[in-house]
């Protein structure tokens, strides 16, 4: 484990460092009135891995997700997705990088008045245009399988649980087949059988799809199960990088606190 106040080393297993990065992230900065949420954040996303942010509430999480996807921008610093400065694109261009990213929100986001078959059509009518029935009865009886939720389709969002919600908030995100993942607090609000069946979920899609994700959360069960790297945030910045076993024994009391 290292601390970290510049971009990460990006190392592969047998020593190199060729690994295809798919976010790079430079000094950013942000600042909301006088208080600065984010300060000099660095790092990358690798093409393929589970990148868990870990950190207490309040420490720029979010924000810094959101900034990957441009619904907040930054004041200063460089961030690029798939080698492309999304700051410096047209709106029109950021609406084509943002069908590549699936976003996972804390509550699910589905809409309460659609069937969960409407729930999971509603992106691939209107981001993949696909109009033909059999095509869309297809692709929803796909996903809700890979989910472990195959009956659930006529069902309400209002007669599922936490966690089916999640799934199936889950399942309209990789309908239309993502390429990063963005968790944001992904077990929030979930008991600890359901966080973990989440958690092994989420790695799932890891193994099935080889998508790249970025994972929120101050979960510590859900980082171990799902992290193939750490960093630790706090006010603001990254304070530490490594496995999860490597930050769980640091001896740095700030991060030991997190495991108490």
């Amino acid at each position: 484990m290292e601390e970290t106040n510049n971009i990460p080393q990006i190392e592969n297993n047998s020593g190199g460092t060729t690994e295809e990065n798919v976010i790079v992230i430079k000094h950013l900065k942000k600042t909301f009135g006088t208080k600065e949420v984010l300060s000099d954040i660095n790092m990358v996303l690798r093409k393929g891995e589970n990148l868990v942010i870990l950190g207490k509430s309040g420490t720029g999480k979010s924000v810094t997700i959101k900034c990957m996807v441009g619904l907040i921008q930054q004041d200063s610093g460089e961030l690029k997705v798939f080698d492309q400065d999304i700051n410096a694109m047209p709106e029109k261009e950021v609406k084509e990088l943002r069908k590549r990213i699936g976003f996972l929100f804390q509550s699910s986001a589905l809409y309460d008045s659609m069937t969960v078959r409407e729930n999971l059509e509603f992106p691939l009518k209107r981001i993949l245009a696909i109009k033909d029935k059999s095509e869309l009865d297809e692709k929803v009886a796909e996903i809700l399988k890979s989910v472990s939720l195959p009956d659930t389709a006529d069902k309400m969002p209002s007669e599922l649980s936490g966690g089916m919600r999640k799934r199936i908030g889950l399942a309209r995100t990789l309908i239309v087949k993502p390429e990063i993942m963005l968790y944001d607090e992904p077990t929030t609000g979930l008991d600890p059988i359901t966080s973990k069946e989440i958690s092994e979920l989420i790695l799932t899609v890891q193994k099935d799809y080889g998508i790249s994700s970025v994972i929120i959360t101050h979960d510590i069960a859900c980082a171990r199960i799902t992290a193939n790297r750490v960093l630790v945030m706090s006010e603001g910045k990254f304070i530490a990088e490594g496995t999860i076993e490597e930050i769980e024994n640091s001896a740095d009391p700030m991060i030991k606190s997190f495991f108490k």
